[in-house]
């Protein structure tokens, strides 16, 4: 097949590089005409070095090219940039291929999902064409071909499938889920709780400070997760307790990471440009609490990130804040 690929930055390029080592035809746009000469003169990505282009692969920074006689569209950019990079793609026409959406993020002030920001884009007529792919999987890991485990969700129980046969490999595993909101608001609010536990890590907390944090944040999605109509006991598989685990605990986590250099002692925006690379916690965080205002439901651990990003709140007395909520009865 002929696939679309929107976004190369290290998830775009492993994936793509994914699907064309299956035998398919991939042309993977980048909004940086630059960007696209570094790829097709270095034929690497500058983050994942010793990992070349694919075969079959080819970069380009032209949106028209990408979407030409394609089978599929494949999509990894940002959440604030997936409402206008799909604008665009309106802009080039309508578009009659199936959909697989793998960033993860909340809209802010809309509060609208990913799937639900592309459904709003292209207008209802484009909704069983709609699918989305989330769960424990950093792409430092996926392009050496270490075993992973990922969730597909879509609209439509047919995409499903066929979501899952273009990804699938011996180390790619792509389990069919149902819950379509499930799946994209674990994937999103994971990020949050991995900078509360970058910032646990980097104030020298131990190992039951991050389970306990780990553990409370989980509680903290499945509350939240009724606003958005999810199945609570998808939190608890891949695209939730999986995709939290991972993001967590790694140190390829890009949020984890921002949550320790800020407890380090670096700003918000100094931070993120040392990482050099997309953080969506930053950018969740904001969408969660105004979800959770609006419907009026306790999230204390993402108010408590939105506080040390935006209001300057010093790590130390956020945890202090924490711990000195009352103690209710567990309920899980």
């Amino acid at each position: 097949m002929r696939i679309g690929y929107l976004g190369a930055g290290t998830w775009g390029f492993t994936l793509a590089g994914l699907l064309a080592s299956k035998g398919h035809e991939v042309v993977l746009w980048t909004a940086s005409e630059e960007f696209a000469k570094l790829l097709h003169k270095k034929k690497e990505h500058p983050k994942l070095s010793h990992y070349k282009v694919q075969e079959g692969l080819t970069v380009t920074p032209h949106l028209k090219e990408a979407l030409s006689s394609i089978d599929f569209l494949v999509e990894s950019v940002t959440a604030m940039g997936i409402r206008p990079v799909f604008e665009q793609v309106l802009a080039e026409g309508p578009l009659k291929c199936p959909i697989v959406i793998t960033s993860k993020g909340i809209e802010q002030n809309s509060g609208l999902l990913l799937p639900e920001v592309v459904l709003e884009v292209l207008g209802q007529e484009s909704k069983n064409q709609i699918s989305c792919l989330s769960g424990p999987s950093h792409a430092e890991e996926v392009i050496q071909k270490l075993p992973t485990s990922i969730v597909s969700a879509s609209y439509d129980a047919l995409l499903r499938g066929r979501v899952g046969e273009l990804f699938t490999t011996p180390f790619f595993r792509v389990y069919p889920n149902a819950d379509l909101n499930g799946v994209a608001f674990g994937g999103a609010m994971k990020n949050i709780i991995a900078i509360a536990c970058g910032i646990c890590d980097g104030l020298g907390f131990g190992d039951n400070t991050k389970a306990a944090l780990m553990t409370r944040g989980l509680h903290e999605i499945r509350k939240l997760s009724v606003v958005k109509q999810c199945n609570p006991e998808t939190l608890n598989g891949l695209s939730g307790l999986g995709d939290l685990c991972v993001t967590c605990l790694s140190k390829h986590s890009r949020n984890y990471t921002f949550g320790r250099l800020i407890a380090e002692g670096l700003d918000p925006q100094s931070a993120k440009e040392k990482i050099g690379m997309a953080v969506e916690g930053i950018y969740t965080c904001v969408s969660a609490r105004q979800l959770a205002r609006k419907a009026n439901i306790p999230v204390p651990i993402t108010e408590a990130v939105y506080a040390i990003i935006y209001e300057g709140l010093n790590p130390q007395e956020a945890v202090q804040s924490l711990l000195q909520r009352a103690i209710k009865e567990e309920h899980l």
